[in-house]
């Protein structure tokens, strides 16, 4: 197994875990990818949405990235706006260009969000035109290449609204209304190109991030006709990650999201092991 490191341009940090190249499984040496997005309000990535996360994705045959990208850090600086959006789709664009070596397959490529990193993925999928001026596309690329395949969404912020996660929004645009209501992505569902699938999970007991978060994006996809899966589970805090002891958020009945993200994204990509 490879480890993979790089440094993106304007800084974020995408550290991958490549499967090697064997004789003994030829069907295998090049993989579907999985680009995890930790959550953190946008302050911070977390560290139980990344590795434990990654480890699983990894162990289901994946070819599996990590992307710390620019969070706000100090909360008196500017609004971050586009800048973490900027930097997961540079990291789709670098994926896709270096395919061949990390053996990955250009056209399977998942985007795995938690919470503010799950309002992150969705972007990824619905807003990846805004920030096109920023990628410095190449002959042959074009905005497509910078969006993801499928969209893994765990208990993410979805609204700028009421419901939002105040924190999370702050981060995001601050003062500024204009940049607030471009963030909010039940509203940007109706004019997005080529949506990919979506796979959704919340909790109603989530007191951080309201579980209208995820219905609202359901809507919308359900009034677009996309493609969704969307669990609600009753019980269990935001911030579940795994929803496994190592995480610290331990539950036996919500945990089966991965499992079922799992099989769902199996057959969305055709990959069976």
């Amino acid at each position: 197994m490879q480890l993979y490191e790089t440094t993106l341009p304007g800084g974020a940090w995408l550290r991958g875990w490549v499967r090697d190249a064997t004789e003994s499984m030829p069907d295998y040496n090049v993989r579907p990818a999985v680009l995890v997005l930790p959550g953190g309000g946008y302050a911070h990535c977390s560290v139980r949405e990344g590795d434990p996360v990654a480890a699983r994705f990894l162990a289901a045959g994946y070819q599996v990235f990590l992307l710390n990208y620019t969070v706000a850090e100090d909360p008196a600086r500017a609004p971050l706006g586009y800048a973490p959006l900027t930097d997961v789709a540079r990291a789709l664009l670098h994926l896709r260009r270096h395919a061949a070596a990390l053996r990955l397959d250009p056209a399977r490529v998942a985007v795995c969000g938690f919470s503010a990193g799950g309002h992150l993925a969705a972007c990824s999928a619905l807003l990846a035109g805004d920030v096109q001026d920023r990628l410095d596309l190449r002959d042959g690329e074009t905005i497509r290449d910078a969006r993801p395949d499928a969209v893994l969404l765990s208990y993410p912020v979805i609204t700028t609204g009421p419901l939002t996660h105040p924190g999370s929004a702050d981060n995001l645009a601050l003062g500024d209304p204009a940049l607030r209501a471009r963030f909010s992505l039940e509203d940007r569902v109706a004019d997005a190109p080529d949506l990919p699938p979506f796979f959704l999970w919340h909790t109603v007991a989530d007191e951080l991030v309201p579980v209208e978060n995820s219905l609202m994006l359901a809507q919308a996809l359900q009034r677009r006709g996309a493609c969704y899966e969307l669990h609600i589970f009753p019980g269990g805090a935001h911030g579940s990650s795994l929803c496994t002891r190592e995480v610290g958020c331990p539950n036996a009945h919500n945990r089966v999201w991965m499992e079922l993200a799992l099989n769902w994204l199996a057959d969305v990509f055709d990959y069976h092991l």
